[in-house]
């Protein structure tokens, strides 16, 4: 059977990612705090206990295929270095990398044997150069390319992973961005007026069809422009 995980699944990216993948003939199961298995993934202390009560091995067990998206995150905290909230730090880094390197590190060791393994990281270009009042976010995306990078270097049998930014998509973290006060505001509120705004399922299919790819995980550090 075709199984797919997929984090933040509830709306936004995730929600038409978990859609298409279902309409594909995928068995999805979702993880966020608010569906499907109801996980706070900015908690490693919750994402521990539910990777401990079996759940996670139990939808495994049947599988023929799998498909790993960790897509959950969050932007925030916005604001320059040295005016920004410990407490949001925390929940950043906990969402943005501790989550995926957990959740990739149990699927990778708890996939049958012999079932081959696609994992994708939702990145950012955000990652990749920096951006004024993002620093946490920047940081975060530049970690979980680094730790697709690592994945492919092991070369575990039948695992290919990629990190991929989906582009400026019009979901609530772009809402969000749009009402922060930061030096590049107005060129997101361009996006947004001027009609240039990916939609989710737009990044979605464009997500899907790389790692549809017989190439994928070939260029791990990708983009969806990639497609």
């Amino acid at each position: 059977m075709k199984k797919a995980i997929v984090t933040g699944h509830s709306k936004g990216l995730g929600a038409a990612l978990a859609t298409q993948l279902e309409a594909d003939g995928w068995e999805v199961l979702g993880i966020s705090r608010s569906g499907g298995a109801e996980v706070d993934l900015g908690s490693p202390q919750a994402l521990d206990a539910w990777l401990g009560s079996g759940a996670l091995g139990e939808f495994l067990a049947d599988a023929t295929d799998l498909i790993l998206i960790n897509n959950a995150g969050t932007v925030g905290p916005i604001g320059f270095i040295g005016k920004q909230d410990a407490a949001a730090i925390e929940q950043a880094v906990n969402l943005n990398v501790t989550a995926p390197l957990m959740l990739t590190d149990a699927v990778v060791r708890d996939r049958p044997a012999g079932v081959p393994l696609r994992i994708v990281h939702i990145s950012s270009g955000a990652g990749r150069r920096p951006s004024e009042t993002w620093s946490t976010y920047c940081a975060t995306k530049a970690a979980i390319d680094m730790h697709a990078a690592t994945l492919a270097a092991e070369g575990l049998d039948g695992v290919r992973v990629a990190s991929i930014a989906p582009g400026v998509v019009d979901t609530g973290m772009q809402e969000l961005i749009r009402g922060s006060d930061f030096p590049s505001r107005d060129r997101f509120q361009a996006l947004k007026d001027q009609g240039q705004l990916s939609s989710p399922e737009k990044a979605a299919g464009q997500i899907l069809t790389l790692l549809n790819r017989a190439d994928f995980g070939e260029k791990v550090l990708s983009d969806v422009r990639d497609a």
